[in-house]
Protein backbone atom coordinates (compact mmCIF):
# COMPACT_ATOMS: atom_id res chain seq x y z
CA UNK A 1 0.00 0.00 0.00
CA UNK A 2 1.18 3.18 -1.20
CA UNK A 3 1.14 6.70 1.16
CA UNK A 4 -1.53 7.47 -0.90
CA UNK A 5 -3.76 4.76 0.11
CA UNK A 6 -2.27 4.22 3.87
CA UNK A 7 -3.42 8.04 4.24
CA UNK A 8 -6.86 7.42 3.46
CA UNK A 9 -7.27 4.42 5.60
CA UNK A 10 -5.57 6.37 8.12
CA UNK A 11 -8.04 9.41 7.96
CA UNK A 12 -10.83 7.52 7.46
CA UNK A 13 -9.87 5.26 11.05
CA UNK A 14 -9.09 8.90 12.95
CA UNK A 15 -12.49 10.11 11.86
CA UNK A 16 -14.12 7.51 13.61
CA UNK A 17 -11.84 7.27 16.58
CA UNK A 18 -11.94 11.29 17.13
CA UNK A 19 -14.33 13.00 14.97
CA UNK A 20 -13.86 15.73 12.05
CA UNK A 21 -12.60 18.49 14.11
CA UNK A 22 -11.02 16.96 16.85
CA UNK A 23 -8.50 14.63 14.15
CA UNK A 24 -5.06 16.44 13.34
CA UNK A 25 -2.68 15.91 11.06
CA UNK A 26 -0.38 14.50 12.95
CA UNK A 27 -2.82 11.72 14.40
CA UNK A 28 -3.35 11.00 10.31
CA UNK A 29 0.58 10.40 10.22
CA UNK A 30 0.82 8.14 13.08
CA UNK A 31 -2.16 6.02 12.29
CA UNK A 32 -1.16 5.41 8.76
CA UNK A 33 2.40 5.37 9.27
CA UNK A 34 3.31 7.66 6.69
CA UNK A 35 4.74 11.47 7.56
CA UNK A 36 3.47 15.03 7.42
CA UNK A 37 4.91 15.63 4.03
CA UNK A 38 2.79 13.25 2.48
CA UNK A 39 -0.53 14.68 3.06
CA UNK A 40 0.66 18.07 1.36
CA UNK A 41 2.12 16.14 -1.33
CA UNK A 42 -0.68 13.81 -2.04
CA UNK A 43 -3.86 15.53 -1.05
CA UNK A 44 -2.69 19.28 -0.47
CA UNK A 45 -3.94 19.71 2.76
CA UNK A 46 -5.60 17.71 6.09
CA UNK A 47 -9.13 19.06 4.93
CA UNK A 48 -8.81 17.66 1.38
CA UNK A 49 -7.72 14.61 2.82
CA UNK A 50 -10.31 14.50 5.87
CA UNK A 51 -13.17 15.35 3.24
CA UNK A 52 -11.74 12.66 0.52
CA UNK A 53 -11.53 9.55 3.36
CA UNK A 54 -15.17 10.98 4.29
CA UNK A 55 -16.73 10.65 1.25
CA UNK A 56 -15.13 6.70 0.16
CA UNK A 57 -16.49 5.94 3.93
CA UNK A 58 -19.96 6.40 2.87
CA UNK A 59 -19.36 5.31 -0.43
CA UNK A 60 -18.54 1.84 1.42
CA UNK A 61 -21.43 2.44 3.48
CA UNK A 62 -23.77 2.60 0.74
CA UNK A 63 -22.15 -0.52 -0.84
CA UNK A 64 -22.53 -2.08 2.59
CA UNK A 65 -26.34 -1.35 2.37
CA UNK A 66 -26.62 -2.68 -1.54
CA UNK A 67 -24.80 -5.87 0.27
CA UNK A 68 -27.07 -6.08 2.58
CA UNK A 69 -29.96 -5.71 0.43
CA UNK A 70 -28.61 -8.35 -2.26
CA UNK A 71 -31.12 -10.89 -1.68
CA UNK A 72 -34.03 -8.99 -2.63
CA UNK A 73 -37.19 -8.89 -1.16
CA UNK A 74 -39.85 -11.83 -0.89
CA UNK A 75 -41.64 -11.18 -3.71
CA UNK A 76 -44.75 -12.35 -1.96
CA UNK A 77 -44.54 -9.74 0.46
CA UNK A 78 -47.17 -6.27 -0.12
CA UNK A 79 -45.29 -3.73 -1.04
CA UNK A 80 -45.41 -1.96 2.36
CA UNK A 81 -44.13 -5.09 3.83
CA UNK A 82 -41.18 -4.44 1.65
CA UNK A 83 -41.03 -1.09 2.36
CA UNK A 84 -40.85 -1.75 6.06
CA UNK A 85 -37.99 -4.70 5.02
CA UNK A 86 -35.94 -1.66 3.60
CA UNK A 87 -35.78 0.48 6.07
CA UNK A 88 -35.44 -2.31 8.81
CA UNK A 89 -31.91 -3.08 7.28
CA UNK A 90 -30.78 0.62 6.88
CA UNK A 91 -31.40 0.70 10.51
CA UNK A 92 -29.61 -2.61 11.46
CA UNK A 93 -26.75 -1.22 9.13
CA UNK A 94 -27.00 1.88 11.33
CA UNK A 95 -26.15 0.71 14.38
CA UNK A 96 -23.07 -0.74 12.73
CA UNK A 97 -21.53 2.35 11.64
CA UNK A 98 -22.89 4.78 14.43
CA UNK A 99 -19.45 7.08 14.54
CA UNK A 100 -19.46 7.10 10.77
CA UNK A 101 -23.48 9.16 11.02
CA UNK A 102 -21.92 11.16 13.97
CA UNK A 103 -18.86 12.38 11.75
CA UNK A 104 -21.02 12.89 9.00
CA UNK A 105 -23.52 15.44 11.11
CA UNK A 106 -20.08 16.92 12.48
CA UNK A 107 -18.93 17.21 8.87
CA UNK A 108 -22.51 19.24 7.79
CA UNK A 109 -22.46 21.97 10.62
CA UNK A 110 -18.43 22.96 9.13
CA UNK A 111 -20.08 23.86 6.10
CA UNK A 112 -21.89 27.25 6.83
CA UNK A 113 -18.05 28.15 7.14
CA UNK A 114 -15.84 25.91 5.02
CA UNK A 115 -16.79 26.19 1.30
CA UNK A 116 -14.91 23.06 0.10
CA UNK A 117 -16.63 20.82 2.85
CA UNK A 118 -19.65 21.98 1.09
CA UNK A 119 -18.50 21.63 -2.36
CA UNK A 120 -17.24 18.10 -1.67
CA UNK A 121 -20.64 16.71 -0.12
CA UNK A 122 -22.14 18.99 -3.38
CA UNK A 123 -20.60 16.75 -5.97
CA UNK A 124 -21.30 13.55 -4.27
CA UNK A 125 -24.86 14.41 -3.33
CA UNK A 126 -26.27 13.88 -6.99
CA UNK A 127 -24.64 10.25 -6.95
CA UNK A 128 -26.12 9.44 -3.52
CA UNK A 129 -29.49 10.05 -4.66
CA UNK A 130 -29.34 8.02 -7.63
CA UNK A 131 -27.99 5.07 -5.73
CA UNK A 132 -30.85 5.11 -3.33
CA UNK A 133 -33.61 6.10 -5.43
CA UNK A 134 -32.49 2.98 -7.88
CA UNK A 135 -31.95 1.03 -4.50
CA UNK A 136 -35.39 1.55 -2.85
CA UNK A 137 -37.23 1.08 -5.89
CA UNK A 138 -35.41 -2.37 -7.17
CA UNK A 139 -35.84 -3.54 -3.34
CA UNK A 140 -39.81 -2.62 -3.68
CA UNK A 141 -39.71 -4.22 -6.79
CA UNK A 142 -41.32 -2.73 -9.91
CA UNK A 143 -44.31 -5.59 -11.52
CA UNK A 144 -44.84 -3.52 -14.94
CA UNK A 145 -41.42 -4.35 -16.07
CA UNK A 146 -40.53 -0.95 -17.16
CA UNK A 147 -37.50 1.29 -15.99
CA UNK A 148 -38.56 4.47 -13.87
CA UNK A 149 -37.41 7.38 -15.74
CA UNK A 150 -34.13 9.80 -14.30
CA UNK A 151 -36.15 12.42 -12.71
CA UNK A 152 -38.78 10.05 -10.73
CA UNK A 153 -35.44 7.88 -9.49
CA UNK A 154 -33.92 10.99 -8.31
CA UNK A 155 -37.01 12.26 -6.84
CA UNK A 156 -37.47 9.11 -5.17
CA UNK A 157 -33.69 9.18 -3.92
CA UNK A 158 -33.73 12.37 -2.34
CA UNK A 159 -36.70 12.14 -0.42
CA UNK A 160 -35.06 8.68 0.53
CA UNK A 161 -31.88 10.83 1.54
CA UNK A 162 -34.07 13.48 3.55
CA UNK A 163 -35.77 10.43 5.29
CA UNK A 164 -32.19 8.60 6.35
CA UNK A 165 -30.43 11.82 7.45
CA UNK A 166 -33.29 12.55 10.06
CA UNK A 167 -33.48 9.31 10.65
CA UNK A 168 -30.06 9.01 11.92
CA UNK A 169 -30.31 12.11 13.70
CA UNK A 170 -33.21 10.98 15.44
CA UNK A 171 -31.03 7.69 16.54
CA UNK A 172 -28.15 9.62 17.61
CA UNK A 173 -30.12 11.39 19.52
CA UNK A 174 -32.43 8.91 21.50
CA UNK A 175 -32.20 5.96 19.97
CA UNK A 176 -34.63 4.13 22.55
CA UNK A 177 -37.75 5.90 20.76
CA UNK A 178 -36.52 6.37 17.52
CA UNK A 179 -38.50 4.77 14.87
CA UNK A 180 -37.89 1.86 13.19
CA UNK A 181 -38.88 0.11 9.73
CA UNK A 182 -42.59 -0.76 10.60
CA UNK A 183 -43.44 2.80 11.38
CA UNK A 184 -41.63 4.56 8.83
CA UNK A 185 -43.61 2.38 6.69
CA UNK A 186 -46.66 3.04 8.32
CA UNK A 187 -46.04 6.79 7.79
CA UNK A 188 -45.11 6.84 4.52
CA UNK A 189 -48.90 4.60 3.47
CA UNK A 190 -50.39 7.69 5.67
CA UNK A 191 -48.69 9.93 3.52
CA UNK A 192 -49.18 8.28 0.15
CA UNK A 193 -52.95 7.63 1.49
CA UNK A 194 -53.94 11.83 2.16
CA UNK A 195 -52.58 12.55 -1.03
CA UNK A 196 -54.46 10.24 -2.98
CA UNK A 197 -57.87 9.67 -4.01
CA UNK A 198 -60.18 7.06 -1.36
CA UNK A 199 -60.52 4.47 -3.07
CA UNK A 200 -64.27 3.11 -3.57
CA UNK A 201 -65.95 1.56 -0.45
CA UNK A 202 -63.05 2.59 2.01
CA UNK A 203 -65.26 5.50 4.33
CA UNK A 204 -64.18 7.02 7.60
CA UNK A 205 -63.88 4.51 9.65
CA UNK A 206 -64.06 1.55 8.02
CA UNK A 207 -61.25 -0.97 8.19
CA UNK A 208 -58.56 -0.57 6.18
CA UNK A 209 -57.83 -2.31 2.95
CA UNK A 210 -54.21 -4.44 3.35
CA UNK A 211 -51.26 -3.15 1.97
CA UNK A 212 -52.80 0.49 1.45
Amino acid sequence: MGHREALLEGAKQCLIDKGYARTTARDIVAASGTNLASIGYHYGSKEALLNEALLQANAEWGEALEKALAAGPDRDAAPHERLEAFWTKVIDLFAEHRRLWAVNFEAVTRMEHTPEVRIAFAKALEEAWMGLGETLLAHLGEDSGQEKDAYTVRAVGSLSHALLTGLMAQWLIDPENAPGGAELSLALRAVAAATSPVPAGLQKGARPVPGL
